[in-house]
């Protein structure tokens, strides 16, 4: 029962999913159109079943049909199947009617190829014992070829004896041919043969389809005996045999070559490539015996018959490029060398036609083509110079260390360039003339090789650039004074303007920047110097070039120069400091225009900055750093000396104020000071100037503002200056000249008022109370200078 129930849930459910509201089955029956019963909304699967078996008779007839049915279908598989029987039986005696077919084409075939062989053979036996290579050529390829059919066949005893008699064939054409060539240019004996026969250019071309053995031996003792000659010509023990006379080997080789396709052009197959055969062995032989000879006479090798004799060597290298592909170099005949990728870098430009022993110095400087692509013969015979390369190393170094001294005379005889406003810093002519020399050894040293010779150079030219940057640059930097200057309050107070000089003069100045802007020419050009390096030398060796420690160098040349020049007008600044920090404040009785002091201070920043700046043109950064740090050494110090000024009366705040925002002014127009062209300045640099100034305006304003109530009067302090330590809160007290009473109930309180630190900070004496906005600033200082002038 459980079940059955189940069930009818389970009908209603479905019943209940599959119907379709009127409007779907009218849309439904729109798209889909159907006459079946199956389909129609109102369908009734009990109607439709005693409609099509309206009684048990009709049911009866519908099975005994299925059952006729199935008797039919079987009887239709088994014609299928014997059908199926049938087409085999048929298939299989096609195919048996192909094999026999194929075998009996096969049969026939190999037949007619045994005849062509059997009778190939007689004919190649004959021709070879009557030396008629011509013939011989043609048929024994084709002999070859045909035997190629007979490998599966070996096992029968005619077959074999027939390959066998090729193969006797073949031997004794490769003994044949080179008794021929021995015979026609002995080994022994320096006369020749009236020249080739039209037999020995056959017997080269039988050769190609023999063993690639007797080729080689035919190539190899023909080029023994073509260049015995040259053997004997260059011995160790010859006077042409040394580097001064290289040019006559090279000379020699020319006219061989001429000689040989006079003669002997014809003889040998092109794919030979017999004339640059003769080159290359040429070649090796050379190197050998320029290697030997060189190891017995190194003492007497110089620098300029290396370079003398690499030049000429370099130049025939060059010309067996234009001649000949280099397929030989790699036994594959008829390739050629590949191309490299043509490169961007743009200082390869003037290079690529660099002779490395040019007498003529000027000529690096001419136009040059571009680049050609490698060629294959590039130390054939100049590698033999390598082993020998130390001479030029030790060469260059002496001459480096010669440039380095003479560059310290120019200097100390010349002095250092002038440069106009226009021009910008002048740099030092010595530092283009030692890369403009650097540049000549790389492309020289790269020419003669790529190996540890260029790592060599390139320890050559790290030591004289360090010592560039010692001997040249920081070694002429001027010397700072530890004096102090020597003036006195009234003198400071009754100097005017141009009658102090900065401690450097303008020479000094002007020598500084020069210096500075030699330094940064030479980090920008050693970081260039480093990546043609790389470019040059082998992969394998690319990691032992580095030129970061010069670089270095050069960096710490700058940052002292840059130091030098704020030290100088920080120092022609302190007698001013110091003069404010010693007037009486106290006895100030009214507010006039800035004070003398920081007339001096205005004065000084004119005489240097416009100098630096001008001379400092070309390396924008570099003087923006300048004004930096200066400010970063003035303001601190300003403040310091502004603690000093004890007790202030509230006119001397007064007019210290007025004297601070006229400084302030003038630093932020710092950078363009003197200029008739107005910059704005860095972001950066006028961002440091008024943190700064404005923390010293606000030092004055708790100054100035009454110590009564105390409670307003710490307040006010916390709020201006958000600064939590008590030696600064001790200092304002000091400047408003309180009592040390008084003052110690002022440091209570302050501890007291000081907020609490948020959980997690680490308890230091900041604050993080938000100081006022530039804008603010400017205004309050407006509404002081409208005040100062209505007391006036």
């Amino acid at each position: 029962m459980m079940m059955e129930e189940e069930e009818l849930e389970f009908a209603e459910d479905l019943e209940a999913i599959l119907h379709l509201t009127p409007e779907v089955q009218l849309a439904i029956e729109q798209v889909f159109p159907s006459q079946d019963p199956l389909d129609r909304a109102d369908f009734n699967a009990v109607e439709y079943i005693n409609t099509l078996f309206p009684t048990e008779q009709a049911l009866e007839e519908a099975q005994n049909a299925i059952q006729q049915l199935f008797g039919k279908i079987k009887d239709i598989k088994d014609k299928a199947e014997k059908s199926e029987q049938m087409v085999k039986e048929i298939t299989r005696d096609i195919k048996q009617l192909d094999h026999a077919k194929r075998h009996l084409t096969t049969s026939i075939t190999t037949l007619n190829h045994l005849h062509m062989l059997a009778g190939g053979v007689d004919s190649l036996e004959a021709m070879t014992r009557k030396r008629q290579y011509g013939e011989v050529a043609n048929l024994l390829q084709g002999v070859v070829n045909v035997l190629e059919h007979f490998h599966k066949y070996m096992g029968i005893p005619q077959i074999r004896q027939l390959s066998e008699r090729v193969k006797a064939a073949q031997s004794e054409l490769g003994t044949q041919i080179l008794a021929d060539f021995e015979e026609a240019f002995p080994s022994q004996g320096s006369k020749r043969s009236g020249g080739p026969s039209n037999v020995l250019r056959d017997a080269c071309l039988v050769a190609n389809v023999l063993d690639p053995r007797i080729r080689q031996e035919i190539i190899k003792k023909f080029i023994r005996q073509h260049l015995s000659e040259y053997l004997v010509l260059f011995q160790e023990n010859q006077d042409v045999a040394w580097l001064d006379k290289i040019d006559r080997r090279y000379a020699w080789l020319k006219r061989q070559l001429v000689d040989y396709e006079e003669k002997y052009g014809h003889m040998f197959p092109e794919e030979w490539c017999m004339t640059e055969r003769i080159a290359v062995e040429f070649c090796h032989i050379t190197r050998v015996e320029l290697a030997k000879v060189m190891r017995t006479r190194a003492k007497e090798i110089e620098v300029k018959l290396l370079l003398f004799a690499i030049q000429r060597t370099t130049n025939f290298e060059g010309l067996l490029a234009k001649r000949f592909t280099g397929c030989t170099l790699t036994d594959v005949p008829g390739k050629k060398a590949d191309s490299p990728l043509q490169s961007t870098n743009p200082f390869l430009e003037d290079e690529a036609a660099d002779d490395p022993g040019s007498e003529k110095e000027e000529d690096l400087d001419r136009p040059r083509k571009p680049k050609a692509p490698d060629n294959p013969f590039h130390g054939i015979v100049s590698k033999c110079f390598e082993p020998h390369l130390y001479v030029y190393i030790e060469s260059q170094d002496r001459n480096l260390g010669e440039l380095i001294d003479r560059f310290v005379a120019d200097l100390r005889a010349q002095g250092p360039p002038k440069a106009g406003p226009e021009e910008g810093g002048a740099v030092l002519p010595s530092c283009a003339d030692l890369f403009v020399y650097y540049k000549k050894c790389m492309v020289q040293c790269s020419q003669l090789s790529t190996g540890e010779p260029m790592i060599a150079l390139s320890t050559i030219f790290q030591k004289y650039l360090r010592e560039y940057a010692w001997k040249i640059l920081s070694g002429n930097l001027p010397k700072t004074s530890s004096s102090s200057g020597g003036l006195t309050i009234s003198s400071l107070l009754k100097e005017k303007e141009g009658s102090e000089a900065a401690k450097f003069t303008v020479d000094e100045l002007c020598l500084i920047c020069s210096i500075l802007s030699t330094a940064e020419y030479c980090l920008a050009t050693t970081q260039q110097l480093e990546e043609k390096l790389k470019e040059k030398v082998d992969k394998v060796l690319v990691e032992r070039i580095n030129l970061t420690g010069e670089m270095d160098t050069f960096s710490t040349v700058i940052s002292n120069s840059i130091q030098l020049l704020v030290q100088d007008l920080d120092a022609a600044c302190d007698p001013a400091l110091t003069a404010m920090s010693k007037m009486p404040w106290q006895s100030v009785e009214h507010v006039g225009d800035q004070s003398p002091y920081v007339t001096s201070v205005i004065m000084h920043i004119k005489q240097n900055v416009p100098i630096i700046r001008d001379n400092l043109a070309s390396t924008r950064k570099y003087f923006t750093q300048f004004c930096i740090k200066f400010t970063n050494s003035f303001i601190p110090k300003f403040i310091n000396h502004l603690f000093r000024c004890k007790p202030i009366s509230m006119v001397g705040a007064e007019q210290l104020l007025l004297d601070t925002h006229s400084l302030k002014t003038v630093l932020l127009d710092l950078p363009s000071i003197g200029s008739q062209v107005h910059r704005k300045a860095p972001a950066s640099y006028t961002k440091i100037v008024v943190k700064g100034m404005t923390r010293a305006e606000m030092i004055l304003k708790v100054v100035m503002a009454p110590h009564e109530p105390a409670v307003v009067f710490v307040d006010n302090y916390i709020k201006l200056l958000a600064d939590g330590n008590p030696e600064t809160f001790q200092k304002i007290l000091d400047m408003k000249g309180l009592k040390r009473s008084e003052q110690s109930n002022m440091l209570d309180l302050f501890r007291q008022r000081l907020p609490t630190p948020p959980s997690g900070s680490d308890g230091g004496p900041s604050l993080s109370f938000s100081a006022p906005t530039p804008e603010q600033e400017s205004s309050r200082i407006r509404r002081l200078e409208k005040l100062i002038k209505k007391r006036l």
